[in-house]
């Protein structure tokens, strides 16, 4: 992200300056780091501790609030980016265009990402001399639907919430919400606004004016990433470490390769085609990516990402309003692209079923066209049940794999991230709308 301090006021004294800390340490990208580092270290403490020890249960309480906070702000941050959006999009030419490249753009890179799944699968061969237990295979709770996409869309109230009670003693209550219906609805209203003309015009500027005020909130809660960032790395270290590889380490290992070729390989081809700088684009998105690998959400870093796509990454805030959201819900190459293809070989090779070229290509059409359908389940796990079902494979292979979910997830996630800012740079880029300044800039320093 690009520089993260406040301007000085004139008011400021040179003694005041000279007191100040060195400006690589107040990076919001270096606290980051920081954070990251400091959560090994605690994380690692931890494991050496009790099994149940203060420090687990009190970064497990930090980071989970930490992903709430953030999650806070996605329903009232959509909705008022996109209609905001709707009504400034009239100002962007080719909107509509924008639309079909950002499609296109999430094909391609999926395409490729697929691609690099297969590969990698059928080098190492995961599934092959495992020492895994059949018996831990079973079939999931949640599976993949073609008709998933439609039903995900058609919102089940006015503000795309729902309800769930636990029918325990407690009697707890949770409402969660699905960010598709969320967009559509917003969509509808911002379309329905600018028809309405002049007696709308109150109502898009109270829009506009309470999305600066939910951007200044959401700016706070960004700002303890650090923490956030120590804390939710600590536990997963502290939870998980490396007792949950077992058998499965080389699919663990496969999968981290496949992801590695799409941010070492696919995603540098792709910037350097749309004339992106490379490391540039990377140093910018870090905090993207590195709260993605420890939130493991794709939902809950979506505030980050459209902040970092239009201050560090020079994204137009009328098309980034767009094409966030729909990416945090339908851009997913870790999860719809790599990992299906690299389990659903797994389990092929595990269960002794042969794959041949028809097999192979169902993997690429369901991986590029199909995480659409699983986009209002969310979650790779309901996306491999849907490339498994197409190949005929059993879809208690899924079972097999569930140790090491929040291992693999957390790479995963930091893929689907990196992709979803890349692609709405690489639009803004060939569209001939991104702001060079933010890279100017950074060229200066």
């Amino acid at each position: 992200m690009a520089s993260t301090e406040s301007p000085a006021s004139p008011a400021d004294s040179p003694a005041q300056g000279a007191r100040r800390l060195p400006s690589w340490m107040t990076n919001f990208g270096v606290q980051v780091v920081a954070g990251l580092i400091l959560g090994l270290v605690l994380g690692f403490t931890a494991r050496a501790m009790a099994e149940d020890n203060w420090l687990t249960s009190t970064l497990d309480a930090l980071g989970s609030t930490y992903v709430q906070l953030l999650k806070l702000l996605i329903p009232p941050l959509v909705f008022a980016a996109v209609v905001t959006s709707v009504a400034n999009l009239r100002k962007v030419t080719n909107a509509a265009r924008l639309a079909v490249s950002t499609l296109m753009w999430f094909a391609i890179t999926a395409f490729f990402s697929v691609l690099a799944g297969i590969l990698v699968a059928l080098v190492l061969k995961p599934g092959e001399g495992t020492s895994i237990d059949p018996g831990t295979a079973a079939d999931p709770s949640r599976t993949g639907s073609w008709l998933g996409f439609l039903e995900s869309i058609v919102p089940v109230n006015f503000l795309g919430l729902s309800a769930s009670g636990s029918s325990g003693a407690s009697g707890d209550i949770s409402l969660s919400f699905n960010v598709l219906q969320i967009l559509v609805i917003s969509l509808a209203i911002g379309v329905a606004a600018v028809r309405a003309g002049k007696a709308a015009e109150p109502f898009l500027g109270f829009t506009e004016s309470f999305l600066k005020v939910i951007q200044e909130v959401l700016w706070w809660i960004i700002r303890l990433a650090p923490i956030g960032t120590a804390a939710l790395i600590g536990n997963a270290v502290a939870s998980y470490g490396w007792d949950a590889l077992g058998s499965l380490g080389k699919f663990v290992i496969a999968i981290y390769v496949g992801l590695a070729l799409v941010l070492g390989v696919v995603y540098p081809a792709v910037l350097r085609f749309a004339g992106l700088p490379v490391v540039g684009f990377y140093r910018r998105v870090w905090p993207v990516t590195s709260l993605g690998f420890v939130t493991r959400s794709s939902m809950g870093v979506m505030p980050v990402t459209q902040r970092v796509s239009e201050e560090a990454l020079g994204v137009p805030r009328e098309y980034a309003s767009f094409a966030i959201p729909l990416g945090a819900t339908t851009k997913m190459d870790g999860c719809a692209a790599v990992y299906p293809a690299v389990a659903a070989i797994f389990v092929a090779q595990f269960y002794g079923v042969q794959l041949d070229l028809t097999h192979y290509l169902l993997i690429i059409f369901v991986s590029v066209i199909g995480s659409a359908a699983t986009a209002g389940t969310t979650g790779a796990t309901v996306m491999l049940t849907l490339t498994l079902s197409t190949l005929g494979l059993p879809l208690a292979g899924v079972g097999l794999l569930l140790a090491i979910e929040p291992i693999i997830d957390m790479g995963r996630t930091a893929v689907n991230v990196t992709g979803q800012a890349l692609v709405a740079a690489v639009v803004s880029k060939r569209a001939g709308i991104l702001d060079e300044e933010p890279w100017r800039a950074g060229r200066r320093r």
